[in-house]
């Protein structure tokens, strides 16, 4: 393994980065087959000589410092795991002799035992903390921190967007400076700023008020730098004024409060908004009402969206088009969706959602409290990039949002059309969140804009309504203590969506591509009529939690096939993993769907997949019957 540095060939002085060794295993996932009682951390020494490899030769390209992550120390390890960061760093002591090393952590606290660990590693030169969502972790600092050793101080928030206060910051790092030492201290992001936008720079449409409050990944950067001289006694005093001011600005805008929506939301708390009916009674009264087969068949949302469909959507917002030629063009989508739908014998339908860019900023432009930017892009995961909203005040919905398109497309079938929605939940944890207030709040704030669609979509006569909570599991905090807290607001913040419909309409939810099992509990508290979940991508694990007893008297959809993929699954494959589900769930409770939305397949891919989902369908229907 040959290692060249381009950054060092420069002359610049730069710091390799590496997953640390026992975070590197922790994240890992055993490989198919492999007993579940495997030890990841088994592997350590097998993982420690290629470390000391690249060590090596990262030393004889020229580097002086060396950044290992090891973020797994803000969870909860239990000693043995503890033991392990011990060992692989006392192993990899005599190779780091003549580098500075830093040990990264980030997105939460470490425990006493953890910092503990942290601070006795053997070969370790400095400490990285995050002090932006490690609250206590400054107090860990102050009780006990090692002489000569530097502390990496993260307290420029590197997962929002927000402008950093800077005055207050300053305040935290002059106390840390009486501990640590004026020599030892080093200004740092809480966390890489992968997270964040790039430059506010590129930012042309964002009105001057609300930009002045933020700052992207080049902003924090000459926060980082401002306060780092500001300790150094060369305080930019233009600049700390010009930040206090938009920080003043911020605190007292009207734009940000409004008293109303504020006054509903502390309503909310004296209550925990569930249906009135159970959830087996309301089964019943909405199968009279919709007269559906067993297995009934169904998809998730959206169908594929075409270079013609993006164009004609591109167009508009640029005004190149009229408001009339796009909905006309929009509901000739809608229609051919429909038909295509009608063809494969599909039962309930869906519109297809051509109008929708993506499935969060698309309600954040009808909602107040939201702003956008025009490139704010960040990575989702692999080359998938997304554009956040930045939620930056109180949330209300101003009028219908989808009640038109929903009621165009429930007018052209006499089977039911599901109106579409994204929860309130998925909205908070997909955009960029305020952070002068706890993230509940606004969650309960989005609840309540949520709810009133819920009802003006049921007054409209749409009889099913699928409220997607693809983000729930995805918000879940890194420490299991907090977990609880978390689960009962979100799960709280979905049921008040739903809770003031007639027991006739039928609520359905979405999620997608997470480990469900160790929530189940609180997605049966979620109480909705209907959840369709992502099960074929995960190896069917989701069906284990029901093979070990859970009950589960809802409605339910495990995804019979991966969207993910362009492969088309056979009818006789997909009727295989429908019985499957049926030897762990009841026939009257399962419903038949992919396992996620249709946006990114093509026409080619979709039509064979969903045509052999209803044969598998339809098959296991006629089994059933003569078995009765």
């Amino acid at each position: 393994m040959l290692i060249v540095c381009p950054h060092m060939q420069l002359g610049v002085d730069t710091v390799p980065v590496l997953i640390g060794p026992v975070s590197y295993l922790l994240l890992s996932k055993p490989a198919k087959g492999v007993e579940r009682t495997f030890s990841l951390l088994s592997l350590l020494p097998k993982i420690i000589p290629i470390y000391k490899e690249v060590i090596s030769e990262l030393k004889a390209a020229g580097a002086s410092w060396i950044q290992f992550d090891e973020p797994t120390l803000v969870l909860d390890l239990d000693s043995q795991q503890l033991q392990a960061f011990t060992a692989a760093y006392a192993d990899l002591e005599s190779t780091l002799s003549g580098l500075n090393v830093l040990i990264e952590t980030y997105f939460a606290d470490l425990t006493p035992e953890a910092y503990k660990t942290l601070i006795g590693l053997k070969g370790v030169t400095a400490y990285g903390l995050d002090l932006v969502r490690g609250t206590q972790t400054t107090d860990l600092v102050k009780k006990d921190f090692p002489k000569g050793k530097y502390l990496f101080a993260g307290v420029v928030d590197g997962r929002n967007i927000w402008a950093n206060d800077l005055a207050s910051s300053l305040s935290t790092l002059q106390a840390l400076e009486a501990v640590v030492g004026k020599d030892k201290l080093v200004v740092s992001t809480s966390c890489s700023l992968l997270h964040t936008a790039v430059d506010l720079v590129n930012e042309t449409k964002l009105d001057d008020e609300i930009k002045s409050w933020l700052a992207f990944a080049a902003q924090k950067v000459v926060e980082v730098n401002a306060l780092a001289k500001a300790l150094a006694g060369q305080k930019d005093e233009a600049f700390f004024s010009s930040n206090a001011a938009a920080q003043a600005s911020r605190k007292s805008s009207p734009r940000v409060t409004n008293a109303a929506v504020q006054k509903a939301a502390d309503a909310l708390k004296g209550s925990d908004h569930r249906r009135a009916t159970n959830v087996s009674a309301r089964l019943d009264a909405q199968q009279k009402k919709l007269n559906l087969p067993i297995l009934p068949t169904t998809t998730i949302g959206s169908f594929p969206q075409t270079v013609e469909l993006r164009r004609v959507r591109r167009e508009f917002k640029a005004n190149k088009i009229s408001e009339d030629d796009y909905v006309k063009a929009i509901k000739e989508e809608i229609k051919k969706v429909v038909n295509l739908q009608e063809e494969l014998d599909i039962d309930v339908l869906v519109h297809g959602e051509p109008e929708r860019n993506d499935m969060v900023e698309y309600f954040g432009e009808q909602l107040s409290g939201f702003a956008f930017t025009v490139n704010g892009w960040v990575q989702s995961y692999g080359s998938r990039c997304v554009k956040p909203p930045i939620i930056y005040g109180d949330v209300s919905r101003p009028k219908a949002m989808t009640v038109f398109w929903s009621s165009t497309a429930q007018s052209m079938t006499k089977r039911p059309m599901k109106g579409m929605l994204t929860g309130p939940v998925t909205i908070l944890n997909w955009s960029f969140v305020r952070n002068d207030q706890p993230r509940f709040e606004t969650c309960y704030q989005i609840a309540l804009a949520i709810k009133d669609e819920v009802e003006d979509l049921e007054k409209a006569g749409i009889n099913v309504i699928q409220i997607d909570e693809a983000a729930l599991r995805e918000g879940l905090p890194l420490r299991k203590s907090e977990h609880a807290f978390y689960l009962k607001w979100a799960v709280h913040s979905f049921r008040i969506t739903n809770c003031g419909v007639k027991d006739t309409t039928q609520i359905h939810t979405h999620m997608c591509y997470s480990n469900f099992n160790d929530i189940i509990h609180s997605i049966i508290d979620m109480d909705a009529d209907v959840i369709t979940i992502e099960n074929s991508r995960s190896d069917e694990k989701l069906l284990s939690v029901f093979r070990e007893g859970v009950k589960y008297g809802a409605g339910i959809g495990p995804g019979v096939y991966d969207i993910h993929s362009p492969r088309i699954p056979s009818t006789e494959e997909i009727a295989d993993r429908i019985n499957k589900m049926l030897a762990v769930l009841e026939t009257n409770i399962l419903w038949v769907n992919p396992d996620c939305g249709l946006k990114t397949r093509k026409y080619e891919e979709v039509k064979p997949a969903l045509n052999n989902m209803v044969a598998a369908a339809k098959q296991l229907r006629t089994k059933l019957a003569s078995a009765k």
